[in-house]
């Protein structure tokens, strides 16, 4: 969480997780620099996950903050509000998963989530008493995040999108995308567009170069899409068994020495990275039973013209 001098106030970036504790620590870090839960003058919100969202509804609940968060997000927070089953528990069947890992979803909400006051749709300035935020829409981690980016200040305020030493998980919320790998790229590839900014990330130390960073995520994301190429050129069909076939996390670990939730983000990252390939023409696609099964693509030799 990020806290920006807004007049006598702070506008916070980020509410973090309604965990216990969570709000009087909130409180605890905002009286070093002098304020208060009661001054926050709104929270604008990355994303809509857990860990990024529900303090902030907390805090609204508690103090009336408002709350900005992204349109894109809309059908995933009607659904959670509607105790809706989410998608990757749909999804498991098309991924070719046949016994779901134990606690693979997200953990409980427990009656966390509400709508915000603002739904912020497409590139948007947020200004504040003295500086002005450029909210830029990233899709990609989840199918509303924004980054906000403080050109003046040489700052990037980055969420989940752009991450110092991990790679952010592709696609898992209640509604997903169904190319959100594709949307992840052509938003890193956004970020080559801005100036160099110092990257404020939502997990891990700050300041790093955006542009540095941007292009290591980019090529990351395609090596594993080599990889994931040759899986399926080595016999694998299905998002599941080309995540068997691959390794996770630097240490290396195989897809079963995940725990359930890691194992999903695995397998549906891993669909993500497919349908990519498929859509390059690099792989054939076929709905079999309700399970999405890939093939390399065959290559049709092209008839000379005489």
């Amino acid at each position: 969480v990020y806290a920006i001098a807004d007049g006598d106030g702070v506008c916070l970036v980020d509410g973090g997780w309604a965990v216990d504790g969570a709000i009087d620590q909130l409180a605890e870090s905002l009286a070093t620099i002098g304020q208060s839960l009661r001054s926050v003058t709104r929270v604008l919100v990355t994303h809509m996950h857990l860990d990024h969202y529900t303090l902030a509804v907390a805090l609204r609940r508690s103090h009336g903050t408002p709350i900005v968060l992204g349109e894109g997000e809309r059908a995933s927070v009607d659904a959670l509000i509607a105790d809706e089953r989410p998608q990757h528990e749909r999804d498991l069947r098309a991924w070719g998963v046949v016994q779901p890992p134990a606690r693979a979803g997200f953990p409980p909400h427990e009656g966390r989530y509400e709508p915000p006051d603002v739904w912020l749709d497409g590139p948007t300035d947020v200004t504040l008493a003295d500086r002005v935020l450029h909210a830029i829409p990233t899709p990609g981690h989840t199918t509303g995040h924004l980054v906000f980016a403080d050109v003046a200040g040489g700052m990037l305020f980055s969420g989940d999108h752009v991450l110092p030493h991990i790679t952010p998980s592709i696609g898992l919320q209640n509604v997903r995308s169904p190319y959100p790998l594709e949307e992840y790229l052509a938003s890193l590839r956004l970020m080559l567009d801005l100036p160099d900014l110092a990257v404020l990330p939502a997990h891990g130390p700050v300041g790093h170069s955006l542009h540095e960073r941007s292009r290591q995520l980019l090529a990351h994301h395609e090596q594993r899409l080599v990889e994931c190429a040759a899986s399926v050129g080595a016999g694998a069909s299905t998002a599941f068994e080309t995540a068997e076939a691959m390794r996770w996390t630097r240490r290396g670990h195989h897809l079963s020495e995940l725990d359930g939730l890691a194992q999903t983000l695995a397998v549906g990252e891993t669909a993500a990275h497919l349908e990519v390939l498929a859509r390059r023409g690099e792989l054939d696609r076929a709905e079999v039973d309700g399970v999405v099964r890939y093939t390399v693509a065959s290559v049709v030799a092209a008839t000379p013209v005489l």
